[in-house]
């Protein structure tokens, strides 16, 4: 036994069920070395903060999290087991399926809490030989209520312990197996010590808490509709506002052990109102009309898109209609080949969003500077090469985010404050360097060639990386179906799909480098070429204001007075800078000492900006009801699925609206559709209401109903007319004449 801080780590325990076929054929012999591996990882240990140390072995890395840092009697909160599981390995759901050993975690609280039972995350299915297993790859979050009692109060730390004042302490006791070739149990004890507050105070969130809100979106929610099992084992989902023409793929998954099997195919079939599993009773020689209990699980709904859906149902004993049709198997969702052709067409149209403004007066000037050297095919290739390496590390960072356990979507940069206001210090440096207060390279596209003297390919380079960071608060037409259908794939064709979008966005550059003779039809170099540059400098200031205010909608005033406080002192440096580059006496000396003053005083500015930051992303975040105060049409509230599904039983249409403050191309919708006043008449004549789902901070909610709709960014609209089963998904970029067509379009048939 192997201990580690407040925690131990045991040798593990055996499963509690059998495991598939490679683990029945394990020797002591095989298992030794691997066993000795788990218990040397080491115990939990003492939290740090929200999360205890983790147990780590080859296979998984475990720790014990919380979403908040403070309990408050009364107040319920939320722990859990939080499981990064290595590639190629897999743990089990509560119903394991065939073979294997779900998790488990015991809690120790203190006297008058409780806890809840564990919220499971929906699994997949997958076929280990000739059986069928339901678990989890990749980051699993296994999280339970704890309820801490009304009259709960802290407890004393005990001698000898680490924990340096009273709180709140849980110790967990869990039990894990993970399985690939062989399946290895793993097992730890953790303990996780709270502050306590007050009575009547309020918890705060810790810095985990986003983590619980990406794991309740996972969890199934409760049909909206009936389900009834008929004696033969068809299944039928059914009820008003289901659309069974949507669903090309279903699979039914049990709750307990033994009711179905599972290796049978599940036919999916058309009947009134809904949709019908063909399931087959667990044994293999049981006759026909035996399944006369009801039966409780999970089915998993796909539509065209590839979007999944988990609905938790309670099939009760009854008769099924008659099928009317019977859906063909089909692969859900585009092919790779498809993803990436509405990948490459997103990245062009990208070029014409409203956002990427400040990218074409980068583009401009590359254009420009290549043209005046006579460069064209190197210095358009190097740009080219900056924004696929961009799109790449982009995808990358979403990807790792989401198998983390992180809700995050298209433009996820933009959720974080610190994010923009750094990119706003990037882009008011860049302008700066276009203006003329000092020199780098001599241009926009010599930024980054003071490491080293490449002739503006360095600085190529940096400018498409840049064009691309400007460029992500826009989502493009056929972007979404390409980010959403990325996601979905396995990592290789995700990253592809990334490279075709930044190629589509790089396209008019690297026209030039496949047909450099272009460049001829550009004016001579001249004097005009110094006035083009300090006039589109004026373009990166706009994007700094413009991203000053996003920081004052996430951050509040405190942000802004940090960004701006960089702001001042970064221009300053630039200044200094500018006056040693001009110096007539002494260059070298003058250069260096005024490389050294700005290098002094850029280090003192981001310095400022870091100490700022810090403080104002705990500041108060523009809420819902700020965002809905400003929305374009009279009578807006907020976006919540319940105010969603009242507002349609009730006959309303609904008009929704997921917007984020970040995202210029809403913000234009707003002004050029929505705003004008024959729109608002509108809505008001159809009584139509508006609902504003606000993702500037990226909502797990909001993105729930995103990734419902097949789509990972903003903006989208989706009118519901009254009385219709679905909603009607309106293009990214609106005009007053198709808004109106939208809302007459109940009123004409």
């Amino acid at each position: 036994m192997a201990e580690g801080g407040e925690g131990t780590y045991t040798h593990p325990a055996p499963p509690r069920r059998p495991t598939i076929p490679a683990l029945r054929r394990l020797t002591l012999g095989s298992l030794l070395p691997t066993l000795l591996l788990t218990a040397v990882a080491g115990g939990a240990g003492v939290a740090r903060a929200a999360e205890t140390a983790a147990v780590h072995s080859p296979r998984a890395t475990v720790s014990v999290i919380s979403d908040t840092d403070r309990v408050v009697p009364g107040v319920p909160f939320h722990i859990g087991l939080r499981l990064q599981i290595a590639p190629g390995w897999h743990t089990y759901w509560h119903n394991p399926g065939d073979a294997g050993a779900a998790p488990s975690l015991q809690l120790a609280l203190p006297s008058g809490a409780s806890a809840g039972p564990i919220a499971w995350p929906a699994p997949r299915a997958t076929r280990e030989g000739p059986l069928v297993a339901y678990g989890y790859t990749g980051t699993l979050l296994l999280a339970r209520t704890v309820m801490p009692g009304k009259a709960a109060t802290a407890v004393a730390a005990a001698p000898g312990q680490t924990v340096a004042a009273a709180g709140f302490p849980i110790v967990v006791h869990a039990q894990w197996l993970v399985c690939k070739e062989i399946c290895v149990p793993e097992h730890g004890t953790f303990r996780l010590d709270l502050r306590m507050g007050p009575p009547g105070g309020t918890a705060t969130p810790s810095a985990q808490a986003p983590l619980f809100a990406a794991a309740a979106g996972t969890v199934p929610r409760p049909s909206p509709w009936p389900a009834t099992v008929a004696p033969d084992g068809r299944l039928w989902l059914h009820g008003p506002g289901f659309d069974a023409k949507a669903v090309v793929r279903a699979r039914f998954i049990p709750d307990q052990a033994g009711a179905i099997d599972n290796d049978a195919a599940q036919t999916l079939s058309r009947a009134r109102n809904g949709i019908v599993l063909q399931l087959k009773p667990a044994s293999a020689g049981a006759p026909a009309g035996t399944m006369t209990a009801a039966l409780q699980g999970i089915v998993e709904l796909v539509d065209r898109s590839g979007a999944r859906t988990a609905l938790a149902v309670d099939a009760t004993p009854g008769p099924v209609p008659e099928i009317t049709s019977t859906v063909a198997p089909a692969r859900a969702g585009p092919g790779l080949l498809r993803l990436l052709g509405l990948g490459f067409l997103g990245g062009i149209i990208l070029n014409l969003m409203p956002c990427v403004f400040p990218v074409l007066a980068m583009k401009a000037m590359a254009i420009a500077r290549a043209a005046e050297r006579g460069r064209m095919r190197g210095l358009a290739l190097s740009y080219t090469l900056g924004v696929l390496a961009a799109f790449a590390a982009l995808g990358g960072a979403l990807l790792a985010a989401r198998a983390a356990g992180a809700s995050a979507g298209w433009g996820f940069q933009f959720a974080s404050p610190t994010a923009v206001a750094a990119m706003a210090l990037v882009l008011f440096a860049v302008g700066l360097n276009m203006s003329g207060v000092f020199e780098v390279g001599g241009g926009i596209d010599g930024i980054g060639q003071g490491l080293a003297a490449r002739g503006g390919h360095a600085g190529s380079f940096f400018t498409g990386l840049l064009a691309v960071v400007v460029a992500t608060p826009c989502t493009a037409p056929f972007m979404a179906v390409a980010i959403g259908g990325a996601l979905a794939a396995p990592p290789a064709g995700a990253l592809a799909v990334f490279l075709a979008m930044g190629a589509g966005l790089a396209a008019p550059m690297a026209l030039l480098a496949v047909a450099p003779g272009l460049g001829r039809l550009f004016p001579r170099p001249g004097h005009w070429m110094l006035v083009l540059r300090q006039a589109l400098a004026f373009p990166m200031y706009a994007a700094c204001a413009w991203l000053a205010w996003v920081v004052s909608t996430e951050a509040g005033p405190s942000g802004v007075l940090a960004v701006g406080a960089g702001l001042v002192l970064l221009g300053f440096a630039g200044w200094v800078l500018g006056l040693a580059q001009r110096g007539t006496r002494r260059p070298g000396r003058h250069l260096g000492y005024g490389l050294a003053m700005a290098g002094g005083i850029g280090a003192a500015a981001v310095l400022t900006w870091l100490a700022g930051m810090p403080a104002a992303t705990a500041g108060p975040a523009s809420s819902a009801a700020e965002r809905v105060a400003s929305a374009p049409v009279p009578g807006a509230a907020a976006y919540s699925p319940a105010r969603l599904a009242a507002l349609r039983a009730a006959g309303r249409g609904v008009f929704v609206d997921m917007t984020a403050a970040w995202c210029i191309t809403c913000q234009v919708n707003e002004r050029v559709a929505l705003a004008p006043a024959n729109v608002r008449a509108a809505f008001a004549a159809h009584r139509v209401a508006y609902l504003v789902g606000d993702w500037t901070r990226q909502d797990a909610t909001i993105t729930a109903y995103l990734r419902a709709h097949g789509r990972d960014g903003v903006p989208l609209y989706v009118f519901y007319p009254p009385g219709a089963r679905r909603g009607i998904v309106l293009p990214q970029l609106l005009t007053p004449g198709l808004v109106l067509r939208t809302l007459d379009a109940p009123a004409a048939g």
